[in-house]
């Protein structure tokens, strides 16, 4: 476990040069576009600023597009008590938790830190699960907590968001630019600027996809430890499957902080979910749950 933490930290720094390498390969085709080096140092400054300011409010901007509400203990007595056990068991500090009126049954973790931490559900989760899965449920969320694997999530996010703009607002100059500095554009870097302002956004959901789909099989695991009880967490999983359906807000810079997809089902969101098949976690549980 502690391997993974210390991995989670070292992917976290991995992860942020590896966006700042393709904002700067943005930065770099607007500039060649438009024959002006400085839109690459334009872009660079804007989007350091932008990291840094994210690092502390992507949490809250999550919960904001979520519609995530914080609740005390006497709001919901079920929910704050199990997340209260596990922390106790855990040794990690308290987290906020957080009630999204939704039917569709799902959970979620984000912040930067244990200290910092968000958990929610949502009332559908809240309606379909016994105390063990629901127990279950909150363990995988609390592992995520753990292992910082909300660290990477919200950074992540961030950048994510970060690059689909500066890629949208590459696409709007070109569209909308003076047509008297034609003349001054590179034809060949008009090209590559269109193709990086479509493939990047593409790069950096693929990079969101790869780390979210094994964060759900370690979290899965983490919280069979965590509750010595497997069958919870095997049980929870087929009920997420039974029930599962889109959410009310459905985003995908957020859908890989959740523990289910919450996105609408179909051939592409398929192929490119962030979450593994709920049959191959459950799959992996039963092939594991003799080792607990």
């Amino acid at each position: 476990m502690y391997k993974q933490i210390a991995a989670n930290k070292r992917n976290t720094i991995i992860i942020m040069i590896g966006f700042v390498v393709l904002i700067s390969l943005i930065g770099a085709a607007f500039a060649y576009a438009f024959n002006d080096w400085y839109i690459t140092i334009y872009v660079l400054v804007a989007a350091s600023i932008y990291s840094i300011i994210q690092y502390f409010l992507s949490s809250s901007l999550a919960v904001l597009m979520t519609g995530a509400k914080e609740i005390q203990k006497k709001d919901n007595p079920r929910l704050y008590r199990t997340v209260e056990n596990l922390s106790i068991t855990t040794g990690l500090p308290m987290p906020k938790v957080y009630i999204i009126d939704d039917s569709a049954p799902n959970a979620f973790a984000t912040g930067r830190d244990p200290k910092h931490a968000i958990v929610a559900a949502t009332t559908g989760l809240l309606d379909i699960m016994d105390d063990n899965e629901l127990t279950a449920v909150m363990a995988h969320e609390m592992s995520h907590v753990k292992n910082y694997d909300i660290r990477i999530s919200m950074i992540v996010f961030g950048l994510v968001c970060l690059v689909g703009y500066i890629s949208d607002l590459g696409l709007r100059m070109m569209i909308y630019a003076d047509r008297r500095d034609d003349e001054d554009r590179s034809p060949v870097g008009l090209t590559i600027t269109l193709i990086v302002s479509i493939l990047a956004p593409i790069a950096a959901s693929l990079a969101q996809l790869a780390i979210s789909r094994q964060r759900e099989y370690l979290a899965d695991i983490s919280a069979a430890k965590i509750t010595n009880y497997p069958e919870g967490m095997i049980s929870a999983l087929k009920k997420l499957d039974e029930h599962g359906r889109p959410m009310k807000r459905q985003n995908t810079a957020t859908a890989s902080m959740y523990i289910n997809n919450p996105m609408k089902k179909g051939f592409f969101t398929k192929l490119f979910s962030t979450h593994p098949p709920i049959e191959d976690r459950i799959e992996r549980l039963e092939n594991a749950k003799h080792n607990f």
